[in-house]
């Protein structure tokens, strides 16, 4: 059987998939990309989350971003999650609608896997499908589109200390510009939803104290 192939992203922690796909006979190579998990062809590429990873980008509204991120590179594009979805915290009819609000509104598929195990197989069998059937091969190149000005933004503002995508749009939505964030007082930060006292000190201290080598 011809070699498969798997770009992976050098971020990835979880040793037990990375050791049952190098025992299948899959060739890795690391990288740290752009988006997702794993590239198994140059359209498809695959963001693995456990449950509670899943259950939390729910809540802060990550997985929309990642979703939107995912398609805007890769035609096919998968989010795999891993583990008991009866686990979750959140109710049913949050989980389902947003399992729903991925397929319909961002064209993401979402797949499920029980254990790392499970998710080795099935990413050996989507890279069996994909390279072996449509001749598609794993392609860094190409799959790194530029980002939009409003994801630069979300970006920068999402590297602020307790600022997540969620605020990080709160904060554009208020001031409109990252010049008039900067320029922001504590109080005026504070009148931002979901932004207290505590987040607000944080983020005008980072914005206002002079650059430092520690």
């Amino acid at each position: 059987m011809p070699e498969l192939r798997l770009i992976v992203d050098n971020r990835e922690r979880n040793l037990e998939i990375i050791d049952s796909l190098a025992q299948e006979n899959v060739k890795l190579s690391f990288a740290q990309l752009p988006v997702g998990d794993y590239i198994v062809s140059d359209r498809m590429c695959v963001e693995r989350k456990t449950v509670r990873d899943f259950e939390s980008s729910i809540i802060d509204s990550r997985i929309f971003d990642q979703a939107s991120r995912l398609k805007d590179a890769f035609k096919n594009p998968i989010i795999l999650i891993e583990g008991d979805l009866g686990e979750c915290t959140l109710g049913r009819n949050a989980v389902l609608g947003a399992i729903l609000s991925l397929y319909t509104d961002y064209g993401v598929l979402v797949a499920y896997s029980g254990s790392p195990s499970d998710t080795s197989y099935m990413l050996s069998k989507f890279a069996e499908r994909e390279q072996l059937q449509k001749k598609r091969e794993p392609r860094l190149a190409g799959s790194k589109k530029a980002y939009t000005q409003y994801q630069w933004q979300l970006m920068i503002l999402g590297s602020l200390p307790g600022i997540g995508p969620s605020l990080a749009r709160n904060l554009i939505n208020s001031f409109k510009t990252i010049r008039n964030l900067c320029n922001a007082e504590v109080k005026e930060l504070m009148e931002v939803d979901k932004i207290g006292k505590k987040k607000a000190e944080a983020v005008f201290k980072v914005l206002n104290s002079e650059f430092t080598v520690e």
